[in-house]
């Protein structure tokens, strides 16, 4: 019986979840390009191209599915915005926000959010513009669900679009002090991530 192999990395800025990528002629960073990965690995959820932070790595189907689908895991994003948010624009987040979704209207499930003060992330390889061009504020989102680009959609629905977005926690399991591009590998995700 092969033994499956378990990642956690901190995806940067610019690199796409996944390992092959037959869409596109232009050269796109994947996610082989920071380790040497098993045959087999797959991402657990995805981060776009402009998001950062904590990506889950496995070679197991089955963890992949209940991490993803079945085992309701919270996610948390810090997330910077441009404006001074308020809070009644984090109270509309918190409800829920209408945002478009495969062409229809859908409405976000309730969640957590507060504003948070600046994280000590390290800097970003595309520079985001700076208070010449008006304030920015850092909130922390913590969801279950997880539409296509969901957090940005939110943040723009009540009138703060995002400047960057860094994965923090997956369930337990946090991103702490590993540098951008750093993989760790462990024993058991499914174990850790409960």
């Amino acid at each position: 019986m092969t033994k499956h192999r378990h990642f956690i990395i901190h995806k940067p800025f610019g690199f796409l979840s996944q390992f092959i990528n037959n869409q596109t002629k232009r050269k796109k960073k994947m996610l082989g390009e920071l380790h040497h990965f098993p045959e087999g690995t797959m991402a657990i959820g995805r981060l776009d191209v402009k998001s950062e932070g904590l990506l889950l790595l496995t070679t197991d189907g089955k963890v992949s599915d209940f991490i993803t689908t079945r085992g309701k895991i919270e996610k948390e994003y810090y997330v910077q915005v441009d404006g001074a948010i308020t809070a009644n624009e984090i109270e509309q987040l918190q409800n829920g926000v209408k945002i478009g979704l495969k062409g229809e209207k859908y409405l976000t499930k309730p969640c957590k959010v507060t504003r948070i003060n600046t994280p000590n992330f390290q800097n970003r390889s595309m520079k985001i513009r700076d208070d010449r061009h008006g304030p920015t504020s850092w909130i922390s989102i913590s969801l279950q669900e997880g539409k296509y680009r969901q957090v940005r959609k939110m943040t723009s629905a009540v009138g703060f679009p995002t400047l960057r977005l860094v994965r923090v926690r997956i369930g337990k399991i946090w991103l702490n002090d590993l540098e951008s591009g750093g993989v760790v590998e462990v024993e058991n995700l499914m174990e850790m991530v409960k």
